[in-house]
């Protein structure tokens, strides 16, 4: 090992040309509280069919108390296990493990590095950034293939005696040709029998409602396969409404507590809109509150369903052959606007819309997971009247709710919020009911800054 180390922002730094077995640190990409990933290039010649680069994480319990430090050395030595045990096209391969021992490195001596193979981006980073610039370079994503691959990669472990245990969007990674792999096996258990152990963490929006009556053991909390169904029906719901969650909420512990309402049957499931009946039922099947009954429908036969669904609601207008998924969206050639896909059916051509987030400023009603009537706010009938109970729709929103909007004008009635700022900027939104027309949402009640052009007519139709 040559160079040296140190720690940044809580996460160890390790420079370029830092050596570790065949490969050479040659920049940063990613840090968090766990550890850091930096890229590395392959020293001396590159095997037919290898990467000449790669990442590399390492995981140092260097700085920690005794407690995070076992906790992070269990979680090294799982990701280490499983790489040696698994090996499958839609899991991210590890190239190589390592030990470090250097003792003129603190922050590294002692530390476990792991050797992957490279990719573009997180499935995470896909939904999350708007797509910009020139639409024709847009990245292009085929979101039925990429559901079917993660469903492989599931059924795979499942059979293989596995349990992913955090499965969600940032830990799908999207290689440089477009297929996914699933990654991050820090939380993976290994199945004894009909259930497996893992750490008492995740995140809780792909956690299922059992978790929160599991009893915590000296050897962790149960883990089933049924936990990585719950997780694909939250993630496939994500794709296919360019990022939603099935569970309403402006925070993860908002939406947990709406899955919790609905585990306890005072809510019933509510998919987005978009969703198609093929559709529906797979996520309707993976959603399933009684994990006996979810554990029912495996990785494995739900695969036939999920293949037959992309199938079924695959546009017959596909540009280049495929969906475009570039942060959720579709993306039109022609006007270089993004348009919301969801995974639509037939061939007609859709209205270039894209999403936004209503916003409320009240922190009570922020933090309500009860659509309360005294937190809903109004839509305008039209945007340069003034905003009075006079020019409303009858249709209400709440903070957190996901509307859809296709244009904007700049010059309507001066709307302020509640700290005195104020714009005469409003959103048009439509409605999926076209009986309904549409409505237009104050841009002070939203936080986005969606790339919608200007519109040419403010009537209702």
């Amino acid at each position: 090992m040559t160079g040296s180390a140190d720690h940044h922002d809580g996460a160890t730094a390790v420079p370029p040309g830092y050596r570790v077995g065949d490969w050479e640190i040659t920049g940063f990409l990613a840090a968090g509280s766990w550890g850091s990933v930096h890229l590395a290039r392959r020293l001396g010649p590159v095997p037919d069919g290898e990467p000449a680069e790669a990442a590399v994480k390492f995981l140092s319990t260097a700085g920690l108390a005794p407690r995070q430090a076992r906790a992070l050395a269990e979680t090294a030595d799982r990701e280490v296990t499983f790489s040696r045990m698994t090996e499958h096209p839609y899991l991210i391969r590890v190239l190589d493990t390592a030990v470090i021992s250097d003792p003129d490195s603190p922050a590294l001596d002692g530390a476990v590095a792991l050797v992957m193979e490279r990719a573009s981006r997180s499935l995470l980073d896909e939904l999350s950034t708007p797509a910009e610039g020139n639409a024709a370079e847009a990245l292009p994503r085929d979101a039925g293939a990429l559901l079917i691959q993660i469903a492989e990669a599931l059924a795979y472990l499942h059979e293989s005696g596995w349990v992913h245990g955090d499965l969600k969007p940032g830990n799908v990674l999207l290689m440089a040709d477009g297929t996914g792999r699933l990654a991050d096996f820090g939380l993976a258990a290994q199945i004894e029998g009909t259930h497996g152990y893992a750490p008492p963490l995740g995140s809780p929006d792909y956690l299922p409602p059992e978790r929160r009556s599991e009893q915590l053991s000296e050897r962790g909390v149960v883990t089933r396969p049924a936990t990585d169904i719950w997780a694909f029906g939250i993630t496939a719901h994500q794709v296919l409404t360019g990022g939603a969650f099935p569970f309403p909420g402006a925070t993860p512990a908002a939406r947990a507590a709406a899955a919790q309402e609905y585990a306890e049957g005072r809510t019933r499931l509510r998919l987005g809109p978009e969703i198609l009946p093929a559709w529906r039922s797979v996520l309707t099947s993976c959603l399933e509150v009684d994990p006996v009954v979810r554990s029912g429908h495996t990785m494995e036969s739900l695969l036939p369903r999920i293949r037959a669904a992309v199938r079924e609601t695959a546009p017959r207008n596909r540009r280049r052959g495929r969906w475009l998924l570039a942060a959720g969206a579709l993306v039109s050639a022609a006007s270089g606007v993004a348009v919301w896909s969801g995974l639509l059916g037939g061939g007609q051509a859709q209205a270039a819309t894209v999403r936004i987030h209503v916003f409320n400023i009240d922190g009570n009603c922020k933090d309500q997971t009860e659509r309360l009537r005294a937190c809903s706010l109004g839509l305008a009938r039209d945007p340069h009247r003034k905003y009075d109970a006079n020019n409303v729709v009858s249709h209400r929103v709440w903070h957190g709710d996901v509307l859809k909007t296709d244009c904007v004008v700049n010059d309507g009635d001066r709307v302020e919020d509640e700290k005195g700022i104020g714009t005469p900027r409003w959103y048009s939104i439509r409605f999926d009911d076209p009986a309904e027309g549409r409505a237009w949402l104050p841009s002070v009640r939203t936080h986005d800054d969606p790339k919608v052009p200007v519109c040419e007519d403010t009537t209702g139709a």
